[in-house]
């Protein structure tokens, strides 16, 4: 089997690498993720081949990340179950992260699915889809 078409990396420039590391490491962390590279402006976690970066970066252009202008919206990731979601929802505002549309949850993505939409302080948001 080729990795041909496979994600490799995600890169994120954030605002605040503090707030990202400690509520986007810690939902990785549960996710599976193992730190992979760590220097002054930013970091890593990886997952098999693929790895995903956060960045302070002194070329950007914004001081605040906005998932309702153009490029990124949000990540999605597969969790195991319905009643992970239910933990991840749990334990989510302790590291930092707001539900979003609480009025629709768990089924703001339609009658079909199980998921929730966190969203961190950052304006970083994440959904989590149980199987």
């Amino acid at each position: 089997m080729t990795d041909a078409g496979r994600l490799h990396h995600v890169e994120l420039w954030v605002a605040d690498l503090a707030a990202t590391k400690a509520s986007l490491g810690w939902l990785l962390g549960e996710l599976g993720w193992v730190p992979f590279q760590s220097w002054d402006a930013g970091c890593s976690w990886r997952l098999d081949a693929t790895y995903l970066v956060v960045e302070q970066s002194p070329a950007m252009v914004a001081c605040r990340y906005d998932r309702l202008r153009p490029g990124l919206n949000h990540l999605a990731f597969h969790v195991a179950s319905a009643s992970e979601v239910d933990r991840f929802v749990a334990e989510a505002p302790s590291h930092g992260w707001t539900l979003l549309f609480a009025d629709r949850h768990p089924h703001a993505g339609g009658p079909d699915t199980y998921a929730a939409y966190l969203e961190d302080t950052e304006g970083l948001e994440v959904e989590l889809v149980a199987p």
